[in-house]
């Protein structure tokens, strides 16, 4: 049976902020997984290039494969080995809306699996009823779960996410007064908005179909409490850096990750920034960019 979650991730930045910081988050956290996972595990980048359709206008297209194999549950090597289980995705970023589609596991097992993320971003606090423009049918399915970055309670698929624990209670960024998150915050923050992500996941298998949907949606669960808690952490390393700035250290990381896999760059010429080698990115503020390179084992989809 279809499963359709909204979650709504209050976050205390504008929407013009957050532009910029899912990039760096995202960005950021594809090294961390060339650094922290196995020898043949991390981010394939098959195309990043501009596109302009109908229903989303402008923005970047990305192709990816996900080689994660330590982290998905291990119960599902009884039914497929882990290793043949590569996971790929497709993703239209036409900020403020976007959409990740097409997600499927590289494997004849389980080749029915789907499972979309449509995304967008309102100068709100996590109120608006349908932002999605769902249809009554839709609706009746429809969950939703409001994320609190300030919480530190962690589960089974937070340690599975990975990462440093960070409490966002105690915080306190030293460029912009964004912190502490304290109980009730999301009432009282200026700027704050919103990332109002539906997540629709269908694993039309008899016997353990609606296990592997309930993994999934508990997976994206914590993978997007986690990232954005991130996300904020790191925000004196991105509040001064431009969009321009974000797209170079994008580039050299793909380059980066491609060359772990014996691929060629893909990033679309318009966006090249970096010398032939991949290893110079000139950019605005380059300290705050050589700062992104440390490891961890979170990985994060936009």
């Amino acid at each position: 049976m279809v499963q359709i979650t909204e979650f709504r991730v209050v976050m205390p930045l504008s929407v013009e902020e957050y532009k910029i910081a899912q990039m760096y988050m995202v960005t950021k956290m594809q090294q961390q997984q060339q650094t922290s996972g196995g020898a043949d595990e991390g981010v394939e980048v098959l195309v990043n290039e501009p596109f302009e359709n109908e229903e989303f206008g402008k923005g970047q297209f990305t192709s990816k494969i996900y080689h994660l194999q330590s982290k998905l549950p291990s119960w599902l090597a009884a039914f497929a080995p882990l290793n043949s289980m590569l996971i790929e995705e497709e993703a239209w970023n036409a900020y403020p809306k976007c959409k990740t589609g097409c997600i499927s596991f590289h494997c004849p097992y389980f080749d029915r699996f789907k499972l979309t993320i449509e995304s967008i971003h309102l100068s709100d606090n996590g109120c608006s009823p349908n932002v999605h423009n769902l249809d009554a049918d839709a609706l009746a399915l429809r969950k939703v779960e409001t994320l609190d970055i300030g919480t530190n309670a962690r589960d089974y698929w937070t340690y599975i996410v990975g990462g440093p624990e960070i409490d966002l209670t105690n915080f306190c960024p030293a460029k912009k007064q964004r912190g502490p998150l304290t109980q009730g915050w999301q009432e009282t923050c200026d700027p704050v908005m919103t990332a109002y992500k539906l997540v629709t996941v269908d694993a039309p298998y008899w016997g353990f179909g609606y296990r592997l949907e309930q993994a999934a949606l508990a997976g994206e669960r914590s993978l997007f409490l986690e990232s954005h808690k991130q996300c904020i952490y790191w925000l004196d390393e991105w509040c001064d850096l431009t969009f321009e700035d974000v797209r170079q250290l994008e580039v050299a990381t793909e380059i980066a990750l491609n060359q772990r896999f014996n691929k060629k760059h893909t990033m679309s010429p318009s966006a090249k920034s970096s010398d032939t080698d991949g290893l110079i990115v000139e950019t605005s503020n380059q300290q705050a960019m050589d700062e992104a390179n440390l490891s961890s084992s979170l990985v994060v989809r936009s």
